[in-house]
């Protein structure tokens, strides 16, 4: 069910930060760890890399291979026996990413968030911080939930929607989800043979919305639901969405020959999504700069605490304020870095005097360009 044809489906090959959801279906079979499959994708992240691309992986399957170790039963485990499972696969999921991308001059890093890490703005703002640094480095981040400590009220509960945050976090430009299905469809495929698969998706509305499904995988917690809430995240950030069965070897190779898939068009880039995000805050405090910042700020540089005059106001870490010229115009807003306190202690100093002031290290800026609306 093709969509207008004024829209084109994204290239794979040309994305600049990509975000693979594995599922854990995929990963993970009857014997244990899908081996010859995991190597293979290797081979498609190794790639992307050399074409220029950023990849972060957001890989399920720590639960599914801990309790294969641990001798526990299928079906629904108790929160114990899952955070222990976790605890498990954890360490022999991230030693599995590891073996297969370190032959391709590739290192790995693991990172385990939960859904408090994204939703307080303090700790999204440490976890992009972290995410960025590897990504500079060239380091492929493995993401995954922190099960071992996740409870029901802080869990995403499945990997679609972290993955989704993941790749808003990171500015990503597209996402892919490898699943058990070939797409999105008016339907559950295997239930309804009449069910038809959509090409592209411009909009997600609610009948688009009515039309997901249940789970229908043995180890797969993510339905069709959670893969339509995932890419509602996704577009808003900037990032387009393809769902797709990634059980074929070298899958991301596959999309890029036009494999089966569903592609949820994002209508801006992510850049942009993101000042727009951040111009929509508001203010908890001022700073006012000095003719120097201003010029490096319409520079593109980020504010450094040297060129602060003043501070006001009562803000945290992660704070939307507004940046004012030294006459007081608001030239834009920003998320700081630093409590009020810490920025009115801080403001005027080099950044090498940071650690010296507050007593511990800081980081360099105050507010970061990427964190910037001017």
């Amino acid at each position: 069910m093709a969509a207008l044809k004024s829209l084109t489906a994204p290239d794979i090959r040309t994305a600049k930060r990509l975000v693979v959801k594995i599922g854990s279906s995929l990963l993970v079979g009857k014997d244990g760890l899908r081996q010859g499959w995991l190597s293979a994708l290797a081979m498609d992240v190794a790639e992307a890399k050399t074409r220029g691309t950023d990849v972060v992986l957001v890989s399920s399957g720590s639960i599914a291979l801990g309790r294969k170790v641990l001798g526990l039963p299928d079906g629904p485990l108790p929160l114990e026996q899952s955070q222990a499972a976790a605890a498990v696969g954890q360490i022999r999921l991230a030693r599995a990413y590891e073996e297969v991308l370190t032959p391709h001059g590739i290192t790995t890093g693991q990172v385990l968030v939960t859904l408090e890490d994204t939703e307080d703005r303090r700790r999204y703002l440490n976890s992009r911080a972290t995410m960025e640094t590897l990504l500079g480095l060239g380091v492929v981040p493995i993401v995954n939930e922190n099960d071992t400590v996740a409870t029901d009220e802080i869990r995403y509960g499945d990997n679609d929607r972290l993955a989704a945050q993941i790749a808003v976090t990171v500015g990503a430009d597209q996402l892919v989800l490898l699943s058990d299905v070939d797409g999105f469809y008016s339907a559950n495929p295997k239930q309804e043979p009449l069910a038809q698969r959509f090409d592209l998706v411009e909009t997600i509305t609610p009948e688009i919305e009515a039309m997901a499904g249940d789970p229908i995988s043995g180890f797969s917690k993510g339905g069709m639901k959670t893969k339509v809430l995932a890419a509602k995240i996704a577009i808003a950030g900037g990032c387009a969405m393809a769902i797709m069965e990634g059980s074929v070897l070298r899958p991301l190779t596959a999309l890029a020959n036009g494999a089966k898939c569903t592609w949820f068009v994002a209508q801006s880039d992510p850049q942009l999504a993101r000042k727009r995000w951040i111009n929509a805050m508001k203010p908890r405090g001022e700073l006012r700069l000095d003719a120097g910042a201003v010029t490096a700020l319409r520079a593109g540089k980020s504010l450094l605490p040297a060129g602060v005059k003043s501070v006001s106001g009562s803000f945290g870490r992660g704070d939307p304020v507004s940046i004012l010229s030294p006459e007081g115009v608001v030239l834009g807003k920003g998320l700081v870095r630093y409590t009020a306190i810490e920025a009115k202690a801080i403001a005027g100093h080099r950044s090498g005097e940071i650690e010296a002031i507050l007593g511990y290290p800081g980081r360099a800026a105050l507010v970061h360009r990427d964190d910037m609306v001017i």
